[in-house]
């Protein structure tokens, strides 16, 4: 006897990316790890059907929760508070702030022999505009701000670098501003925008770059 079911439905590209967007933010929240985040990426890349992109998602979105499409340039929300982060210091040592936190109205971040990791594309912003300084002593800082928030950036090294890779300074205007100082004594630190690429999406990339 035939069998007369419909085929199940195909993915697109940009099914993918919005899957792989959403374990991106679990990821961020702390619901996987970032060796689960690349395998899950790889099963996401080469998926070929809706059925299975819902199956790798199904455990780190809330059953009441639908999975919506994800804006990647969608505005960084603003929550006035006069509280939040406003002080990272690593001495020897290090920090990797990321998922969701409060940048605070006047953030200072001070490395000294020592380096941080810090991620704005899941963070909100305790006002409109908020200041962030990053001073670095035989240290420096890797920053990842999201592609659409406004940035303003001055630089300063001495026996050292800053890598600075923005793009357009103000791609909404109207929107929240981020006020960046950098100062770099024998160190350095570099700003980029969007998330960093896992292992999985590197690989992707680096296939695509090749014309496979």
């Amino acid at each position: 006897m035939p069998d007369d079911s419909l085929p199940e439905l195909r993915a697109s590209d940009a099914d993918r990316e919005r899957h792989a967007e959403i374990l991106r933010v679990a990821t961020g929240e702390g619901r996987l790890t970032p060796d689960e985040l690349d395998e899950r990426l790889d099963a996401v890349y080469a998926s070929r059907t809706h059925a299975e992109l819902e199956r790798l998602i199904a455990d780190v979105v809330a059953p009441d929760q639908a999975p919506q499409p994800v804006n990647t340039s969608k505005r960084i929300p603003v929550r006035r508070s006069e509280g939040g982060t406003n002080w990272l210091v690593s001495v020897m040592s290090g920090h990797d702030r990321k998922g969701r936190w409060l940048v605070g109205r006047n953030l200072k971040v001070v490395n000294v022999m020592g380096g941080s990791d810090i991620d704005l594309n899941d963070a909100e912003l305790a006002d409109d505009v908020v200041e962030m300084t990053v001073f670095s002593l035989m240290g420096g800082s890797d920053v990842r701000v999201p592609e659409g928030l406004n940035v303003e950036c001055s630089e300063f090294a001495f026996m050292g670098g800053n890598g600075i890779e923005l793009g357009e300074d103000r791609p909404d205007p109207g929107g929240p501003t981020l006020r960046l100082r950098i100062i770099s004594i024998m160190g350095g630190t570099d700003v980029k925008r969007g998330r960093k690429l896992s292992r999985a999406e590197r690989r992707r990339r680096k296939h695509l770059s090749h014309g496979h």
